[in-house]
C-alpha cells in the first residue's frame, strides 16, 4: 500500500472516529438489519425442514396402493421404500383389513405392524399400551364403546368361510362345519381369542376398528395375502416428494405411490404464505435500513460542508469526496453485516427453539451473503448524500452563505 492509499485509509478511519455517537447509530441501524436479514435467511431456508417435521405429526403424507389386479408383496414394498433417502423417510406401516364379526355383529379390523405404527401416526392417543405380540389386540373408541368394551377384557373374533375341497382346516383346532339346508354348501367358523392392551383415540376413522398383528390375521381368514395399503412418512419438500413417487411408479408395476393431498396440500400453502411473509419482513427492513442510513450520511454531510468546499476550493475532485464518503458507509456495511450475521444465527436459532423446540441449521454462505447485503444497501443508502456532497458551492459556503 503507497502513501496515497495510507493517507486515504487514515483520512476514513479518522472521519468514522471523530463522529462515532453519528457512525454508531448507523452501525446500530446496519447491525439491526443484517441481523433481521440473516436471521430471517437461515429461517427460510429451514423452515421447509422444520414445518415437514411438525407436519409428519399429523400422519402420513404418502400412501401405496396395489396398482390394477396386481398385488403388493413385501420384496416390492421394499424397493418402493427404498427409493427414498434414509435422512428423510421416517417410517412406513403395511395395513391389511378384513371384515369379521364379534358378538354376531360385523366389525372390521386391521392387521399392521405396531413396531412402526406410531412413526406414521405419532398423533394416536392410546390408553393402555400397543400389542406387543399375537393374541392381543388395539380397539378403536367407536369399536370399544359400541361392545362395551375397555382395557384388559378378552374378545373373541369369528370368521366364516365355505368350505371347498382345496380348504385346508388341518391346523385349526377350533373350528366347526355347518352345512347349508338350502344350497348343501359347507362352511365353517373359525374364532380368534383376543385381550385387548389399548383403546385407541384419534377422532377420526381409525377408531372404527380393531387393530391386530398380521399373523393373527392370517390365522383367522386362513389367508396369507399382502396389505391393501401402506402408510409412508416422509420429510420431504412438495417438489421432492414428487419427483420419489414418479421415481416409483415408473419402476414397479405392482405398486402405485400417492401422496396424501390433505396434508401435502397444508404444507404447501403454510410453506407459500411463511415465504410471502419473510419476503415482505425483509423488503421493509431494507427499506428502513436504508432510510437511517441515508438520514445519518446527510447529517454528517451538513456538519462538512465548509470542510468540503475548502477541499474543493484546494483542487480536491469530486471523485475524490465521492471515494471518501462512500468508503466511509462501506466499512460500517462491513462491520455491520459481520456482526449481524452473528446475531442474525442466535435470533434464528431463538425462533426455532421458541416455535418448534429444535435448533436451527447452521449456513456459512449466509454470513458473506449478510455481509453482501449490508455493503450493498449502506452503498445505495450513501449515494443520496454524497450527491449532496458533490454539488456544495466553495465560493458559497466559505462566505458563510
Amino acid at each position: 500500500m503507497n502513501k496515497k492509499h495510507r493517507m486515504f485509509v487514515r483520512m476514513v478511519l479518522a472521519s468514522l472516529l471523530r463522529r462515532r455517537s453519528r457512525m454508531i447509530i448507523a452501525l446500530l441501524a446496519i447491525v439491526v438489519g443484517a441481523t433481521i436479514l440473516s436471521g430471517l435467511g437461515l429461517i427460510y431456508y429451514d423452515v421447509p425442514r422444520q414445518m415437514s417435521a411438525q407436519f409428519r405429526n399429523y400422519g402420513a403424507n404418502v400412501i401405496f396402493t396395489p396398482s390394477g389386479s396386481s398385488e403388493m408383496n413385501q420384496t416390492e414394498i421394499e424397493k418402493a421404500v427404498a427409493v427414498f433417502p434414509s435422512d428423510k423417510l421416517e417410517g412406513y406401516t403395511p395395513y391389511r383389513y378384513e371384515n369379521t364379526k364379534l358378538n354376531n355383529l360385523p366389525v372390521t379390523i386391521a392387521g399392521t405392524d405396531f413396531s412402526s405404527v406410531l412413526k406414521t401416526s405419532p398423533y394416536w392417543h392410546i390408553s393402555g399400551e400397543l400389542p406387543d405380540a399375537d393374541g392381543k389386540a388395539l380397539v378403536g373408541k367407536k369399536v370399544a364403546e359400541k361392545f362395551g368394551l375397555s382395557t384388559g377384557d378378552s374378545i373373541s373374533l369369528r370368521n366364516s368361510f365355505t368350505i371347498t375341497e382345496e380348504t385346508d382346516l388341518k391346523d385349526i383346532p377350533d373350528y366347526e362345519i355347518f352345512t347349508d339346508p338350502k344350497t348343501g354348501e359347507k362352511y365353517c367358523d373359525h374364532t380368534l381369542d383376543l385381550k385387548i392392551s389399548g383403546i385407541l383415540e384419534t377422532g377420526g376413522s381409525e377408531e372404527e376398528y380393531i387393530y391386530v398383528t398380521p399373523d393373527d390375521v392370517s390365522y383367522l381368514t386362513l389367508s396369507s395375502r399382502s396389505c391393501d395399503i401402506v402408510e409412508v412418512s416422509v420429510a420431504a419438500s412438495k417438489d421432492e416428494l414428487k419427483a420419489y413417487l414418479d421415481e416409483i411408479n415408473n419402476k414397479s408395476d405392482a405398486i402405485e405411490a400417492k401422496p396424501v393431498k390433505r396434508v401435502t396440500a397444508s404444507e404447501t400453502t403454510v410453506l407459500s404464505k411463511l415465504e410471502a411473509l419473510v419476503l415482505i419482513v425483509t423488503i421493509v427492513v431494507l427499506a428502513l435500513t436504508m432510510i437511517c442510513v441515508a438520514t445519518t450520511m446527510m447529517a454528517v454531510i451538513a456538519e462538512r460542508r465548509r470542510e468540503i468546499g475548502l477541499r474543493k476550493a484546494l483542487g480536491a475532485l469530486n471523485s475524490s469526496i465521492i471515494a471518501e464518503f462512500l468508503s466511509e458507509g462501506l466499512v460500517l456495511g462491513a462491520v455491520g453485516g459481520i456482526i449481524g450475521s452473528f446475531f442474525g444465527f442466535l435470533f434464528a436459532n431463538a425462533v426455532s427453539m421458541n416455535v418448534f423446540s429444535s435448533t436451527i441449521t447452521f449456513r456459512p454462505l449466509l454470513i458473506p451473503a449478510a455481509i453482501i447485503a449490508s455493503v450493498a444497501v449502506t452503498g445505495i443508502a450513501c449515494l443520496i448524500p454524497i450527491r449532496g456532497a458533490v454539488d456544495v458551492d466553495p465560493a458559497l459556503v466559505l462566505k458563510g452563505e
